[in-house]
């Protein structure tokens, strides 16, 4: 990590926290060279909200924070938003327990966000690689995709392309798959 980004980080006990703000995301995304279009909005919780918006992503995805029923393995998957998701065969593919959405407290401790937030930008916060990132196959067929800044009162547009140098960045475990 970057020098001049540990300022960001928070003592917490003995362990070290990061909690990177919007500006901290628009400059990792600078320093990457991901161009993105910014729209400020009222908050939004629901996919159906946000196309209201018309922020041009044309994908109109949806990101969920999921965990295995020991709390031991985290995955964020970014699927499309008109899908519904099979937790069950999601599962069965990552070989894990039962999945189920993740708590508050964790999307906090592991993301940086609550709930009506979790992006993909998330990840910056996740210093120990802990999550593991699905992305839905369907939505390389965009040339555009929008996500949160870890806020959901704005939303950021970027390639597809940069959206997997970002995902490379991370040094997160990314998996692509058709769900």
């Amino acid at each position: 990590m970057e020098q001049s980004l540990k300022t960001n980080m928070l003592r917490n006990g003995d362990k070290f926290l990061y909690n990177f703000s919007m500006n901290d995301i628009y400059s990792i995304l600078d320093k990457l060279g991901i161009a993105y279009k910014k729209y400020e909005h009222p908050a939004v919780f629901t996919v159906e909200e946000a196309k209201k918006l018309d922020t041009g992503s044309g994908s109109y995805n949806k990101s969920i924070f999921l965990r295995n029923q020991k709390e031991s393995n985290f995955y964020l998957v970014l699927t499309l938003g008109s899908k519904r998701l099979n937790l069950k065969s999601l599962a069965v593919f990552l070989n894990d327990s039962k999945l189920s959405f993740t708590s508050p407290e964790k999307m906090m401790k592991y993301l940086g966000v609550t709930p009506g937030s979790v992006s993909v930008f998330g990840l910056i916060n996740d210093v120990d690689k802990v999550v593991r990132v699905i992305v839905d196959e369907e939505l390389l067929k965009f040339d555009k995709q929008g996500y949160h800044p870890n806020i959901n009162t704005a939303t950021l547009i970027i390639s597809t392309e940069d959206l997997k140098k970002f995902l490379t960045w991370t040094g997160n475990k990314v998996t692509y798959k058709s769900l």
